[in-house]
């Protein structure tokens, strides 16, 4: 099934396959390059994120791919959907801004998801407000359902795992042009 392949293999010889891997760790440093350069330009440490649970209905549903920006010195607004993430959490939130209040300095908001009843005070740990440095963006685009994708290979890892598998043998079986 493979024997083709094996003997094309063979008859690269070190520097051949070397030259395979380094091709693939290019690629793989490519796309890192290009997220923390989208990183950079939209001043947040995750400039795209997926919606992971109904709480946002009908804005946005399960599976849909938001894009985020963080300006620096504009302040968020009643009504801006914003992504959060709460010390000690690992998973960021998206949620509605319902509440806001500017001190000298500080800005604090309160949150709600568009399909929950009450506000999110009890996701916040122990906070009441949350601050600017809680939040990782405001959405400005999204793709619906695209996300789903990243939510299959979360749920079910051999997925993850085998896709990861076909890339790698696919870039290294490609044939120079």
């Amino acid at each position: 099934m493979f024997s083709s392949e094996i003997a094309r293999f063979r008859k690269l010889g070190i520097q051949g396959l070397l030259f395979q891997a380094l091709n693939f760790l290019t690629v793989v440093a490519s796309g890192l390059m290009m997220w923390k350069g989208l990183c950079l330009f939209t001043n947040s440490e995750s400039p795209i994120v997926v919606v992971l649970s109904g709480s946002m209905e009908p804005a946005f549903y399960r599976g849909d791919i938001l894009f985020l920006t963080n300006p620096a010195d504009v302040p968020y607004e009643v009504g801006d959907i914003t992504v959060y993430k709460i010390p000690g959490g690992d998973i960021p939130i998206v949620h509605r801004v319902i509440e806001s209040h500017i001190t000298n300095t500080t800005q604090f908001l309160l949150t709600k998801g568009d399909n929950n009843d009450g506000d999110d005070i009890m996701l916040y740990g122990g906070i009441q407000w949350l601050e600017r440095k809680h939040i990782i963006g405001k959405v400005r685009g999204f793709l619906p359902y695209v996300g789903y994708v990243t939510i299959a290979m979360n749920d079910f890892p051999q997925l993850k795992y085998a896709l990861l598998g076909v890339v790698g043998l696919f870039l290294l079986i490609q044939k120079e042009q």
